[in-house]
């Protein structure tokens, strides 16, 4: 019997592709290019249209927690390359506003914004393009790896801190938010101002996720203001 290939998203896994010469290429750089050729969400993002494989995350964050409300207002820090901002304008945001210290390429039905979602007039001025307070605030950054486990996971929870403090100045009533962290236990001063602020706070890592990878997302829901002591 044939077996099938397995489907999510839209996205089937195929035979695998060897690298036949690595020319110039170093080790890490050949692991890199051998990953991406043989990752089925990259090749089904660039059939789909997206512009990286993140958007299947969230797609399927959005399938498990129903975060993309027709009608919302979201906010993308760290939207470069634009993909999660394609995400929320396909599934029925009605305002997306994106922001990325680089710039990005238009994304049809999103406002996106070069600067620094840290600098003291952005969430006013955010909350002026989008017509209101956010629904909901999402944030895929991460900063570059060291390969230092313990000095990456530090790095990416002051980055994840960042957008919630962020989030508490911009969420409406309701609201919820997104952010990438790393596995480890420091996100646990993370998560304790989050549950005082939010009805519902849990970890995700959705299938598109490289296996190998140790990051997951937190998933807060249900925002009623700061209510941190």
């Amino acid at each position: 019997m044939t077996k099938k290939p397995a489907k999510t998203q839209g996205v089937t896994r195929s035979l695998s592709v060897k690298l036949k010469n690595a020319g110039k290429r170093t080790t890490a750089q050949q692991a890199w290019l051998s990953r991406q050729l043989n990752d089925p969400y990259v090749a089904a993002a660039r059939a789909q249209g997206w512009r990286s494989r993140a958007a299947f995350k969230l797609m399927e964050l959005d399938d498990k927690f129903s975060l993309l409300k027709p009608g919302i207002r979201v906010v993308d820090l760290g939207a470069a390359p634009g993909g999660w901002s394609q995400v929320a304008v396909k599934r029925g945001a009605t305002r997306v506003v994106g922001v990325d210290l680089l710039a990005i390429d238009p994304v049809a039905g999103a406002e996106l914004l070069q600067g620094d979602f840290t600098d003291d007039d952005m969430p006013d001025k955010l909350i002026a393009l989008l017509g209101g307070p956010a629904d909901l605030v999402l944030s895929d950054m991460a900063p570059n790896t060291t390969g230092h486990t313990a000095t990456d996971h530090l790095r990416i929870i002051g980055l994840a801190e960042m957008a919630l403090e962020f989030a508490i100045k911009i969420l409406a009533p309701g609201g919820g938010f997104v952010a990438k962290v790393f596995q480890g236990g420091t996100e646990q001063n993370m998560l304790i101002p989050m549950k005082h602020c939010f009805t519902h706070v849990r970890h995700a890592k959705p299938p598109a996720s490289r296996k190998g990878s140790s990051e997951v997302y937190v998933v807060a829901t249900g925002f009623r203001g700061d209510q941190r002591p």
